[in-house]
């Protein structure tokens, strides 16, 4: 059997992957039926981006494996009405042990939560703004090496949503937090050459209508 390149690992279904999503069991589907998709639904697209910056400092599977009680603390991360959570809702996720009890990041969400509604009444949706900023088809290699990836964990069109974001006020939206969105949610295919999932994330980008 061939060697596989940097990056990539075989399950034990055969399966060639990114290295990452087969070193644990909660990654596979997580990497085979959602990293890298492309996402249109403005919940999802806020729940990432917020989760994002609960990660930061951390890894993604303790944000992976805390998710659905997550989803239940911010109200499936529906941000018209996170948006309106005061202080008593604030102390209630400061003692809520199933999420990370970040009292800084939890007011960031909070408050990104009400930028959030501002961006829709601006654009007409998440998924509209977000969408923007999906760098051009050239403007990035067709297939990303693995060393690339780890030493580049950001690129010219994550700093400019970052800056974007952080002049409507949004807060923990770094260049590399946003660019693991952008991964995440499909805004640019970072499944490495020869991942089994590539080219189906890449023929789903090929026939996802862009919003806005």
């Amino acid at each position: 059997m061939a060697e596989l390149a940097d990056g990539l690992t075989r399950g034990d279904d055969g399966i060639v992957r990114c290295a990452w999503g087969g070193s644990a069991p909660d990654y596979l589907p997580y990497h085979d039926r959602e990293w890298g998709w492309p996402v249109a639904d403005d919940n999802r697209l806020f729940e990432k981006i917020c989760l994002e910056g609960f990660q930061s400092g951390l890894s993604w599977l303790t944000i992976l494996r805390k998710r659905e009680n997550f989803r239940a603390a911010f109200a499936a991360f529906d941000f018209t009405v996170v948006a309106h959570f005061g202080n008593a809702d604030i102390e209630r996720l400061v003692g809520d042990a199933g999420i990370i009890r970040h009292r800084g990041k939890i007011t960031s969400t909070i408050n990104n939560a009400k930028c959030a509604v501002a961006l829709k009444e601006e654009f007409g949706s998440l998924a509209a703004y977000f969408w923007r900023f999906e760098p051009p088809a050239d403007a990035r290699p067709a297939m990303m090496d693995w060393a690339t990836l780890r030493a580049n964990p950001t690129t010219p069109a994550s700093v400019r949503l970052s800056k974007d974001l952080k002049k409507r006020g949004w807060t923990f939206v770094g260049p590399t937090t946003v660019y693991a969105f952008m991964q995440a949610m499909g805004l640019v295919n970072d499944h490495i050459a020869g991942c089994a999932c590539r080219d189906q994330v890449e023929a789903a980008r090929s026939n996802f209508k862009r919003p806005g």
